[in-house]
């Protein structure tokens, strides 16, 4: 079974003191089902599954009259298997193909008995069929495909490796060499796989590219069902239209989605709700300019101008249909592969829970990403090619007196190097790229003074 940073997180709220039902969102076949069918049979006594979309009458569970008390009858005499209160867990899978069963979250919760965990891969598609939400009674939860890191556990990598890359991280010490040669292969092979659980698992048990390839396709072409399925009659051409002009998009020079390379009369708020439909569904990452690479990056965003990604780059390198795959296995990264290798760093930033921005101006050239720490701000380029200590955007942007920045990071083919104010570190060092520690924000007025 492939180790995933998820099973944490659902340990953690399992253990929560006021516990609400868990709504894990994640694009298809990104592994939640299986996840939480792991995490149920070894952490509860009890688990049971109610998959939607294979199976039209659990949702007659939910129909009728929404009461605790109704629903529960209507659950036993479904499930037909013992389920002792406070040691059960119940799956709600595919939960959009069910939106009554969303609204009745509430009175579960409330209800109090049985532990719930949601899984859907449509939920922000479908968020207009949902009647009631259960604001206050629902913890939402991304799933991205496996990261980098959970790769290297996949691959049998050991923990005392990851440690020493830390530890090199943190102390901005060279990698050893032997080391460092090892990890850019694996950087590589992460490109192509990607890190989607069944193609992770498929080249874990094979190392046969051609059969990742073949699990990426069926991937991609679930894909395109779905947008049949669950998009609407006016998006579909549109969203299909936009899905497969990603690689051709990002191999362009400067990343940016032309609108018009797929219509040339299309305007920008006639495909809002299908860029928009994409990212709900989990398939492709966008990623804004910003008016000025400084915090908040949110009020800076340009939605005009704007990258999209694929949410994972063994998918993309699989759009190709190039055969890039030997060209990125032998390290040939510099012969239009750059989009590839940012979409992965794009996909990494994603899964560590950044928003996604860049910075391009006339003035100052274009930043691959901006990063939003805290109330700082890192300014990162991806370099492909052999001249990574080439970075003019990034000097004459750092060099702006009114602004400030917390990091500026070179992500490139060579060792770890601090240089002046500039950090050079390998791709592979993007597992060690983290959010912030949070900060206590415990914080009480003395109303003392207001005694009479």
């Amino acid at each position: 079974m492939l180790r995933r940073k998820a099973y944490e997180k659902l340990l953690d709220w399992k253990q929560s003191e006021h516990k609400k039902a868990l709504c894990m969102i994640g694009a298809r076949q990104t592994g939640k089902t299986t996840l939480v069918r792991q995490f149920g049979k070894e952490q509860y006594d009890c688990f049971a599954e109610l998959n939607f979309l294979t199976d039209e009458k659990a949702a007659q569970i939910f129909s009728g009259t929404l009461s605790a008390e109704q629903i529960m009858i209507n659950l036993t005499a479904y499930v037909q298997k013992k389920m002792e209160p406070g040691k059960t867990l119940i799956l709600l899978d595919e939960i959009q193909e069910c939106p009554e069963a969303r609204t009745a979250i509430k009175f579960l919760v409330e209800d109090g008995r049985f532990d719930y965990i949601e899984t859907g891969s449509q939920l922000g598609v479908r968020y207009k069929e949902v009647r009631s939400y259960p604001v206050g009674f629902e913890e939402i939860y991304y799933l991205y495909p496996m990261d980098f890191e959970e790769f290297l556990w996949a691959n049998d990598v050991q923990p005392e490796t990851v440690h020493y890359l830390r530890t090199c991280f943190e102390k901005k010490e060279a990698v050893s060499d032997s080391v460092h040669t090892t990890m850019l292969q694996l950087f590589y092979t992460y490109m192509v796989v990607g890190g989607m659980p069944q193609v992770v698992q498929t080249y874990v048990n094979t190392h046969d590219i051609g059969k990742t390839v073949e699990n990426q396709l069926d991937i991609l072409a679930l894909y395109r069902l779905d947008i049949a399925k669950y998009a609407s009659d006016s998006d579909k051409i549109k969203i299909r239209a936009i899905l497969d002009a990603i690689p051709a998009q990002l191999n362009d020079k400067n990343r940016r989605f032309i609108l018009n390379s797929i219509d040339k009369n299309g305007r920008q708020n006639r495909y809002a709700n299908s860029f928009d439909w994409l990212a709900e569904a989990g398939v492709a990452l966008p990623c804004y300019n910003v008016t000025e690479p400084q915090p908040p990056l949110q009020l800076n965003e340009k939605h005009n101008l704007f990258k999209l990604y694929m949410a994972d780059t063994g998918l993309l390198c699989a759009a190709c249909m190039e055969n890039v795959q030997f060209d990125i296995l032998t390290g040939n990264l510099e012969i239009n592969m750059g989009s590839i290798l940012e979409n992965c760093m794009a996909q990494e930033i994603k899964s560590k829970g950044f928003q996604l921005h860049y910075f391009d101006s006339k003035k100052y050239g274009e930043l691959d990403f901006v990063v939003q720490r805290g109330m700082k701000a890192d300014l990162l380029e991806i370099k492909s090619g052999s001249d990574y200590k080439k970075h003019h955007a990034l000097d004459k942007t750092a060099a702006v007196e009114n602004w400030n920045f917390d990091r500026k990071i070179v992500f490139c083919r060579g060792n770890i190097e601090q240089n002046g104010e500039i950090l050079y570190l390998p791709w592979y060092m993007i597992l060690c790229y983290q959010q912030p520690e949070r900060i206590n924000m415990h914080f009480k007025v003395d109303i003392s003074g207001l005694g009479v």
